[in-house]
């Protein structure tokens, strides 16, 4: 029998619950003026406690996580809506899109290093 927690409705969850903390940091936080850092920050913490706590399966919440921050920018630009990002054109977002993307990949590498070395040293999986 199945865990709840380890269910995919339960991953797709989490990854869009924190896909969206880090949407409304980015772009409501201190009126949108966030450092990209914590930005990136969130996004490696996030991706990697996904895959540390899920192995493998957890990269559904990463695709999840990683897919809020472009697609927000995304849709306010294709709305006409004021951004952060400068300047607000569909090859910035494309470029974001790449940087993030590499972001979580390194995060959730990092997740599931962890969880291996974890596992090899008598750690619970």
């Amino acid at each position: 029998m199945k865990s709840v927690l380890s269910t995919l409705p339960m991953r797709l969850g989490v990854g869009l619950l924190a896909g969206s903390v880090i949407v409304y940091v980015d772009h409501f936080a201190f009126e949108g003026e966030v450092s990209p850092i914590i930005i990136v920050a969130l996004l490696l913490t996030a991706t990697a406690m996904a895959t540390g706590s899920w192995g493998r399966r957890g990269w559904v919440a990463v695709g999840v996580v990683w897919a809020g921050v472009p697609l927000a920018h995304l849709v306010k630009h294709v709305l006409g809506l004021p951004d952060t990002l400068h300047p607000n054109t569909y090859t910035s977002i494309l470029y974001l899109a790449a940087f993030t993307l590499v972001v979580a990949t390194l995060g959730a590498g990092a997740g599931l290093l962890a969880r291996r070395l974890l596992a090899s040293s008598g750690g619970r999986t």
